[in-house]
Order: C-alpha cells, then sequence, then structure tokens
C-alpha cells in the first residue's frame, strides 16, 4: 500500500520572522529617507535654477508656468522635511502620505508631457511607498516607536 507522505526534499520551509521583517522594513525606510532627503537637499540651495529647470520640462504643456513656478517651489522642502522625518522615523505615516501627495503631483505632470520613462520611475517610488505605509506595523525602530514606548511606560 502507497502512503501519500510529501516528499521532504521538495518542501520549502518559507516563515517570515517578525525581527527580520521589522530589519528589513527599517533598512527600507531609512533608504527611501535617504533618497528624498538627499533629492530635496541638493536642490535647496538652487530652488529657482530647479523652478527654471521645471518650467523649460513643462513649458510644452499646458499647465500655465505661475502653477509650475509654485509646485517647483515647493518639491524641494517638501523632499528634504520629510526625507529627513521617513529617515527617523518621525511622524512616519504622516510622511509617507505627503510623499504619496508630492507623488501624484509629480505623475500628474509627468504623465501630462508624456514622459512615460520618468513615469515608470515615480511608480516604483509609489510602490516602495506603498509597502512602507502598508507595513507601518513594523515600524518599531524608529523615533514614533520609541516615543510611544515613552508613552506606554509613563501610563
Amino acid at each position: 500500500m502507497l502512503e501519500n507522505k510529501p516528499n521532504i526534499k521538495n518542501q520549502t520551509n518559507l516563515s517570515l520572522k517578525t525581527r527580520d521583517i521589522v530589519a528589513a522594513y527599517t533598512l527600507l525606510r531609512i533608504v527611501v529617507g535617504i533618497n528624498y532627503f538627499n533629492h530635496g537637499a541638493t536642490r535647496i540651495f538652487n530652488i529657482p535654477g530647479f523652478i527654471d529647470s521645471m518650467v523649460s520640462t513643462m513649458q510644452g504643456s499646458w499647465i500655465p508656468e505661475f502653477l509650475v513656478r509654485v509646485n517647483a517651489a515647493l518639491v524641494p522642502p517638501v523632499e528634504l522635511i520629510v526625507g529627513i522625518l521617513i529617515t527617523i522615523g518621525l511622524f512616519t505615516r504622516s510622511a509617507l502620505i505627503a510623499c504619496f501627495i508630492l507623488m501624484a503631483v509629480l505623475m500628474y505632470g509627468i504623465t501630462i508631457i508624456q514622459n512615460w520613462d520618468g513615469a515608470s520611475g515615480q511608480l516604483a517610488y509609489n510602490i516602495v511607498l506603498f509597502i512602507l505605509l502598508a507595513g507601518l506595523s513594523f515600524n518599531r525602530i524608529s523615533v514614533d516607536a520609541w516615543l510611544k514606548n515613552k508613552r506606554d511606560r509613563s501610563d
């Protein structure tokens, strides 16, 4: 009589350990934060140049120049601020949502001018932002977690 036993040699033991997910989440959050921070830091001291570059890029679109200028002026400080917050894990949820809003504005602009390669790159950013926001319960090595633990201990 043949027995129905699983072939142990062909089985994969896939088990995700919470500590590994927390480590991976933390490292991904830090890398994304550094990326946004450096985008903002490299542009913050030359906002007029960045604005002119964006106006030039958007010249063929129907968006009025003054709107391009206003949005372009806001991009570097937003990138810098959310980059710092995400890197250290402070107000992480709000910073990630702010990044999503920034990316929505940038995605709108880049698709208006039909820069599909640029839009693909921005989609990758949005997937990573989704992972970070959806996995917020793993944000255990952060200023947010430290503050929560401090509050919990004082209660």
